[in-house]
């Protein structure tokens, strides 16, 4: 081979490997990019839920303050409010039951029928 093949051949083989190093890192910056915005999207979400002493929003979250009474309460408070708590929920449960049968037309079991 006469040495302007070598010189050609070479300046390819830079050529394609500049090629190759460029497109991947046009990748790894497009990849990082999209990590920044995931990680300020999760940001925002985490900086907009309140903190100690701020009252929660209405979206069902419950605030901190809620659960300092669960440590601090006697545990006969809290048996009481447990077991008040379950017979709502049970009453509820009953109520939408005996609601979306007769909406059905099914009939009744005779433990949520009442008596009254």
């Amino acid at each position: 081979m006469s040495w302007w093949s070598w010189i050609l051949l070479w300046v390819a083989l830079i050529a394609v490997s500049l090629l190759f190093y460029v497109v991947l890192g046009v990748r790894l910056f497009r990849k990082f990019m999209a990590t920044v915005r995931e990680l300020s999207a999760a940001g925002e979400r985490i900086g907009h839920r309140p903190h100690l002493g701020e009252p929660a929003d209405d979206d069902g979250e419950t605030s901190p303050e809620e659960f300092g009474v669960a440590v601090f309460a006697s545990p006969e408070q809290m048996r009481h409010d447990y077991v008040t708590a379950k017979a709502i929920r049970q009453e509820m449960r009953r109520q939408k039951r005996v609601k979306r049968k007769a909406e059905r037309g099914q009939p009744q079991s005779l433990h949520d029928i009442e008596f009254s």
